[in-house]
């Protein structure tokens, strides 16, 4: 993205920041000039694991099954920082709820997590986005949103619903220079994975690898939009 905008470096919202592929973006993009808004459900842990200047970065309460924090957060980043240039949708649950569970309470929270708090904080930023005339919306999916590999039903539904949210975004603010992008990775080294026993951490993608390709799409020009990324860190048939 240009740094010589009229009120300073772009800003990227970040939500799920204070771990995994979260804080990997967040460091990647501050690392390169951006100012930060970061949602975390824990902001003191937050601030311990990004030590940052306050005119770079703000750090502020969200939490997915609560969302008026999601409202309180974005009024927040337009005061401190005045515009949005680009959205990053990471969090979200893995918990696991499979075809056979019958565990509605479970599946809700998937469902708040992983699709409508994307949603709503895409609604939220939708009209600051549209302001930059090329504002970016990354949301986290998986290759669990593109196949189906094992039998825990409501984390697939809800990846392939972002897949959908995400396709929407770019039908409705594409003449709006608004491009979005469907990130899916398969096995990411976090804390997300630690139970994970059919391949080693060490086989697993980097978070920070992840970042840097968060950084590539959203500072490509509107004319390079990429609706879909997949990346895999072992070989297996997409087509």
């Amino acid at each position: 993205m240009p740094s010589d905008l009229p009120n300073g470096a772009p800003v990227a919202v970040i939500s799920g920041a204070n771990r995994g592929i979260g804080l990997a973006t967040a460091r990647e993009l501050l690392g390169r000039g951006y100012r930060l808004s970061l949602g975390a459900r824990d902001p003191d842990r937050m601030r311990a694991a990004l030590p940052a200047p306050e005119d770079s970065v703000l750090v502020h309460t969200f939490d997915a099954l609560a969302p008026q924090t999601a409202a309180d957060w974005i009024a927040a980043t337009v005061a401190r920082f005045g515009r949005i240039d680009a959205l990053i949708n990471n969090a979200g649950s893995n918990e696991r709820v499979t075809l056979e569970d019958d565990d509605d309470d479970a599946l809700d929270r998937l469902w708040a997590i992983n699709v409508k708090a994307p949603l709503r904080l895409t609604r939220l930023c939708l009209p600051h986005l549209e302001a930059t005339g090329r504002g970016r919306v990354v949301n986290i999916a998986s290759l669990s949103g593109k196949r189906v590999r094992n039998p825990h039903v409501g984390y697939a539904m809800t990846k392939f619903a972002v897949m959908g949210l995400t396709h929407t975004i770019r039908h409705v603010a594409w003449p709006k220079g608004i491009r979005a992008t469907a990130l899916c990775p398969s096995f990411v080294r976090t804390d997300m994975t630690d139970a994970v026993t059919k391949i080693s951490r060490a086989e697993m993608t980097d978070p920070e690898t992840i970042a840097t390709l968060i950084r590539t799409v959203i500072e490509l020009p509107n004319t390079a939009a990429v609706a879909e990324l997949l990346v895999n860190c072992r070989q297996e048939d997409m087509l």
